[in-house]
C-alpha cells in the first residue's frame, strides 16, 4: 500500500489555562512546514512538546493522523481541521491509519518508521478544540491515528510517498487495540497476540484480560 504525506507539523509553543503541563505550556497547535524534517529516535526535529510524561519518547516519537478522517471532522463540526489540527507530526493522505497494523513499517523520504499504538485523547486536546464533549466523540468514533517509532532517522516532506513494506501477520490493528482499551474489552485477549506493542501498553491488557477471567 502506498499512500503520501500531504503535511508534516510542528507543535508551536501555546500557553494556555487547558495545557496539560504543569508549566501551561503545549505544543498540540502544529502547523505544516516547507521542506524535509529529520525524524529521529527521539522525535521530530523542531517539535515542541510540552507534557513528555505523556507524549514523545522512542514509542511516541511521531504521531499520524489520516487526512480523510480529518476530513470527517471538518464536516461533523462545521469548520475547517487544518492539517495538524489533530496535534498531528504528519497528515497522511490514502492511508488507512486505523487500519494500521500493530508493528508495521512505514517507509517515507529516508525513514523507516514502525507503528506502536493508537493516540489516547486527553483534556489537552478537548481544550485546544474548545469542544467540551470532544474526548468522548473522539472515543466514540474510534479513528484515533497511530504512533510510530523511527527504526532508521532520515527525512521526511509534504508529498513523499508513504509505503508500507511490512506488515505482521497477527493483523491487530490500530483501531482493534483502541477499541479493545475503550470501547470493546471483549477484544483485549486479541491484543495479547501483538508482541510490538509498547510494553506499558502489553501490561495493562495482560492486567485486565487476567481480571477478567473467572
Amino acid at each position: 500500500m502506498t499512500g503520501r504525506l500531504a503535511a508534516v507539523n510542528l507543535g508551536m509553543v501555546t500557553e494556555a489555562e487547558w495545557a496539560g503541563d504543569a508549566s501551561g505550556r503545549t505544543g498540540i497547535d502544529k502547523r505544516p512546514v516547507d521542506g524535509p524534517v529529520l525524524l529521529s529516535a527521539d522525535g521530530v526535529a523542531g517539535d515542541f512538546i510540552g507534557e513528555r510524561a505523556h507524549h514523545g519518547g522512542p514509542d511516541q516519537a511521531v504521531y499520524a493522523y489520516a487526512g480523510e478522517d480529518a476530513e470527517w471532522w471538518s464536516a461533523e463540526l462545521g469548520r475547517t481541521v487544518p492539517p495538524g489540527g489533530f496535534g498531528e507530526n504528519l497528515t497522511t493522505s490514502a492511508v488507512d491509519v486505523t487500519g494500521a497494523v500493530i508493528g508495521e513499517l512505514w517507509v517515507i523520504g529516508s525513514a523507516v518508521l514502525q507503528v506502536t499504538k493508537p493516540r489516547t485523547p486527553c483534556t489537552t486536546f478537548a481544550g485546544f478544540w474548545g469542544v467540551p464533549d470532544l474526548i468522548k466523540r473522539f472515543t466514540v468514533r474510534a479513528a484515533p491515528g497511530a504512533y510510530l517509532r523511527v527504526l532508521r532517522e532520515g527525512e521526511v516532506g509534504a508529498g513523499d510517498p508513504v509505503e508500507v513494506v511490512d506488515r505482521p501477520a497477527h493483523g491487530v490493528t490500530i483501531g482493534e487495540v483502541f477499541r479493545a482499551m475503550n470501547l470493546e474489552p471483549e477484544l483485549l485477549p486479541r491484543l495479547l497476540d501483538a508482541a510490538e506493542l509498547p510494553e506499558p501498553v502489553m501490561a495493562k491488557v495482560r492486567r485486565r484480560v487476567s481480571a477478567s477471567r473467572p
